[in-house]
């Protein structure tokens, strides 16, 4: 009895221990599709769901609390046939913060060139090799990119072998003639935003990741005004790559995460700090007015 007791608490040990990365919540609204067979979209939910987390996407070992909070909102504009859909979808990760019950977003992207097909109850496929097809490969691509981000909240450069993989797969793709895997065209697609994060004239941005998660919001609780400096110098660095790149979608992909945080961090502490960050953010991403709020408070 005492033997099998001991192998049911490892077979559970192990378990844990070796399960998949993703924690991935998968919506896909069809609101737009005029159809009375609603059950395909529901299908394509469970189905995208399952491909996301019940595959190992590394060799990493995580437990069950160290999954990888993640979202795929896909709204599906168009259904030009039977099977083949038309959509954008915004992609979503975040990361818990030490010592409080804080998530921070790491990524929140906008994907508006999703070509795909999807027949009900037929499995995903997928070969990091080959391109099998689009569906896969964006999922694919999007498992490595939240990775790959991430692993670099909390080593630098830590997505490296992630990031690598998300490339390979581009590179997979491109023959085939999609949209968003070439540099030509939309700015904002997936080409764009693996050779930004692959650019090495870019890779400030790359250790501000790290910088910006482990040494400066995982200490806030204790020391926010280092914090804040540490953040401050992220802020600096991603001036300097704008100033060189200022169309480029990883900087710009960097304030959709992070500009309401950015507000709550600089919304308190020294007026110099305050002002310092409030004239690089009104300067490097002009078109949000929710800055003001940094300065306004007393």
């Amino acid at each position: 009895m005492i033997k099998l007791l001991l192998a049911g608490f490892l077979l559970v040990a192990l378990t844990d221990v070796s399960c998949q990365e993703l924690n991935c919540k998968v919506t896909i609204n069809a609101d737009q599709i005029p159809t009375t067979d609603r059950g395909v979209f529901k299908d394509m939910e469970r189905g995208i769901a399952n491909f996301m987390n019940t595959r190992k996407w590394s060799t990493d070992s995580y437990k069950n609390y160290e999954k990888i909070n993640c979202g795929i909102f896909v709204n599906i504009s168009r259904m030009p046939s039977i099977g083949a859909f038309v959509a954008s979808a915004q992609i979503t990760v975040a990361r818990p913060v030490y010592n409080t019950n804080y998530e921070t977003v790491l990524l929140n992207f906008a994907d508006r060139e999703w070509e795909f097909e999807y027949i009900e109850s037929q499995p995903l496929e997928y070969n990091d090799n080959a391109y099998i097809n689009n569906l896969t490969s964006m999922l694919a691509y999007y498992a490595y990119i939240i990775i790959g981000m991430d692993s670099d909240s909390f080593t630098e450069k830590g997505g490296d072998p992630f990031f690598q993989k998300a490339l390979t797969v581009v590179n997979n793709a491109q023959a085939s003639n999609r949209p968003g895997w070439q540099s030509i065209g939309a700015n904002r697609n997936r080409y764009n935003l693996i050779e930004n994060i692959n650019n090495p004239q870019m890779v400030e941005l790359r250790k501000n990741t790290y910088k910006y998660h482990r040494l400066a919001l995982d200490t806030f609780d204790k020391t926010p005004e280092e914090s804040r400096q540490i953040i401050l110098s992220v802020l600096k660095n991603i001036r300097t790559v704008w100033q060189i790149y200022p169309n480029a979608i990883f900087v710009i992909t960097f304030f959709d995460s992070k500009a309401n945080e950015l507000v709550n961090v600089f919304s308190e502490g020294s007026l110099n700090v305050r002002r310092e960050a409030y004239d690089i953010l009104t300067a490097v991403d002009p078109k949000r007015n929710i800055y003001q709020k940094i300065i306004a408070t007393n």
